[in-house]
């Protein structure tokens, strides 16, 4: 199933996204944000080989799981040694997070020359979008750490060919 690179994982986190989350921190981010809470992730050639089913073998083992959450670094940096991961994930019933510092549109355009990026976009759930701008901190945001990004619904900006807000589902 193949390896990625990592710097570590969350196990259990509910900061990352909706529900409890699994999440792995990609090792390597070319966008050197100022101010990024993850820094010792921009090097390419840090951490460490995790293989895939490694992986799954640890989100097996956690049946509370909601889904995961890909961070980084970038992770879509990382598109092709992702989608085995990514799609052995609804099988389990997990659904996907992104935070990349690409805006969708970047990514669109990327994916028309980078297939294994295209696929893996339609497999993501919620895509957090944008670089992380220390000018635009704000903690009261949910889920993301400036005002300029964004949550995205990604099915459905992908069928939109727009970028389409994600709404929290209502559990009353």
């Amino acid at each position: 199933m193949g390896s990625l690179r990592i710097a570590g994982v969350a196990k259990q986190s509910i900061v990352d996204g909706a529900g409890l989350r699994f999440t792995l921190f990609t090792q390597g981010c070319p966008h050197g944000c100022p101010g990024c809470h993850n820094p010792a992730t921009h090097d390419f050639s840090g951490g460490y080989d995790c293989g895939v089913e490694k992986i799954l073998r640890e989100l097996d083992s956690n049946p509370l799981l909601q889904g995961v959450t890909l961070s980084g670094g970038e992770p879509l940096c990382q598109a092709a040694e992702l989608l085995p991961l990514a799609l052995a994930l609804p099988v389990r019933g997990l659904d996907i997070w992104c935070y990349t510092g690409y805006t969708l549109e970047e990514l669109l355009e990327m994916a028309v020359t980078d297939k294994p990026l295209a696929e893996l976009l339609t497999l993501i759930d919620v895509l957090v979008d944008g670089r992380y701008e220390a000018l635009q901190r704000d903690l009261t945001l949910r889920f993301r750490g400036s005002r300029n990004q964004r949550i995205l619904d990604l099915p459905l900006s992908l069928s939109q060919g727009r970028a389409v807000a994600w709404r929290e589902p209502s559990y009353a």
